[in-house]
């Protein structure tokens, strides 16, 4: 019965499929013979035809060949490069809907993990943007030639190493499209060799530019090969003239076959080292290499449902483990006795000192180290935490530290997710100790699959 199964579909078969929802990486989700199949640009209530691409044993990819009816929610991208770049995901999907579709993306990560108690968790409306577009304050752009030797910039293509130009990103804040095209001129005037990955020649590969919301601060940061960097004073001048705003232009060595961007080594070439960006009351200093979230707009109301689910009274310890440059630690320290913040990242703990200390927080500190080790070193020495705050990666939380904080029994668990599936994973751990009060999704990156969540757990 089951090898019937796996050859229900062959490759380049073409088949009616009705789309049920959307799956975690934007894709449309349908069924044919029991077996699931995942449709990229198709979308919940549509009925396409599609054609298979790729035949695994328990699934199949396909591609729409024609659709037979059309969701309502349907609309035109915007983008003109929307369909090569796959940046984007769903910028065919109404925003209203794609806030929906958000909230049923949490809520299947739920079901899959929980579905004992899924009716009993509060699964709250997404939070959304009143303006989706022109959010993100960082863009990192790949620079290349064209056969006619023209300078661009911009993403390697969907499942390619295609280089796509793109001029004009709309979810990028104006001045980083502004200031990455100046840039990529002055490397056209000045003809600066570009690097190229086949034949291993020229020397900038990648134009990195951070815009400061609050401050309208620009920062520029070139990525070269080697440390030369030939008409480097000319042009700084050009970027510099054209725009004002740039108070911040770094190069950054990478030499490496990696797909990180940056190297480990940053020269200083004009103006600050850092530029400045606030949230809220508080004031940060951004070095090129330092984490800070993309979209200021939505970190303002996602911090917030943060502050709201830990709901202090100013009597609780908190800690505040994956904690960054301690952004949420100190957006949290005035309703708090005391906050303490680990990071495994020494720079980081670098910046998150010197911000509390900019803002004369006493009664924080940061530590160096894995969440996993630090916390049971704190439990040791009689230090008891009310309330724990956890922002891990996509991974989720490391099982140790999984242990170490049902040891430590807090009151509160406040858990402020990137991914559903291991949100609702972890949860599911958590919940024989905890009660989910309520999962709030938060629209961090519109026009794309991702949802940020905070969720509210209370020892039972």
């Amino acid at each position: 019965m089951k090898k019937q199964q796996e050859m229900a579909l062959s490759l380049g078969q073409t088949f009616p499929l009705t789309i049920k929802r959307l799956g975690i990486n934007g894709e449309g989700v349908g069924y044919f013979k029991r077996g699931v199949v995942f449709v990229p640009g198709a979308l919940p209530g549509e009925e396409i035809v599609a054609e298979a691409t790729k035949v695994h044993p328990k699934f199949a990819e396909a591609k729409v060949k024609k659709i037979r009816k059309k969701s309502k929610h349907r609309i035109a991208p915007p983008c003109p490069v929307y369909d090569q770049c796959g940046g984007c995901q769903i910028q065919h999907l109404e925003y209203s809907q794609q806030l929906k579709e958000k909230q049923d993306i949490v809520k299947q990560a739920f079901e899959r993990y929980m579905k004992h108690a899924i009716n009993d968790i509060d699964m709250k409306e997404t939070i959304g943007m009143d303006k989706p577009w022109n959010y993100r304050n960082k863009s990192q752009f790949q620079l290349g030639l064209t056969n006619d030797g023209e300078v661009i910039a911009g993403l390697y293509g969907l499942n390619s190493h295609h280089l796509i130009d793109i001029p004009e990103c709309i979810v990028q804040h104006p001045s980083c499209n502004e200031v990455t095209v100046t840039v990529k001129k002055a490397l056209q005037e000045l003809n600066i060799p570009i690097y190229n990955e086949k034949t291993k020649s020229g020397i900038v590969r990648t134009v990195v530019v951070r815009a400061g919301f609050a401050t309208g601060e620009v920062q520029v940061v070139l990525v070269t090969v080697s440390e030369k960097l030939p008409k480097k004073d000319q042009l700084i001048h050009m970027i510099m003239d054209k725009h004002p705003e740039v108070k911040s232009v770094v190069q950054n060595v990478n030499n490496e076959k990696t797909s990180l961007v940056f190297g480990e080594k940053s020269i200083h070439l004009a103006g600050e080292n850092i530029i400045k960006e606030t949230l809220g009351d508080l004031s940060y200093e951004l070095s090129a290499r330092t984490f800070f979230q993309l979209n200021p707009i939505q970190t303002v109301k996602l911090y917030n449902e943060v502050k709201k689910a830990a709901a202090l009274t100013g009597e609780e310890n908190v800690v505040d483990a994956y904690c960054g440059v301690g952004t949420i630690g100190l957006w949290l320290s005035d309703e708090a006795k005391e906050v303490r913040g680990m990071d495994s990242i020494k720079d980081s703990i670098r910046d998150a000192r010197e911000n509390a200390a900019r803002h004369e927080k006493t009664n924080v500190k940061f530590e160096v180290g894995k969440a996993e080790n630090v916390l049971p070193i704190w439990l040791k020495k009689g230090w008891k935490p009310d309330v724990i705050v956890v922002d891990p990666p996509r991974t989720g939380l490391d099982q140790q530290l999984l242990r170490a904080m049902v040891q430590a029994k807090p009151k509160k668990i406040v858990y402020v997710s990137c991914n559903p599936s291991t949100l609702a994973k972890d949860i599911s751990h958590l919940s024989k100790l905890y009660k989910v009060e309520y999962v709030q999704p938060v629209d961090m990156f519109p026009q794309t699959s991702h949802v940020e969540c905070v969720a509210k757990l209370v020892l039972k």
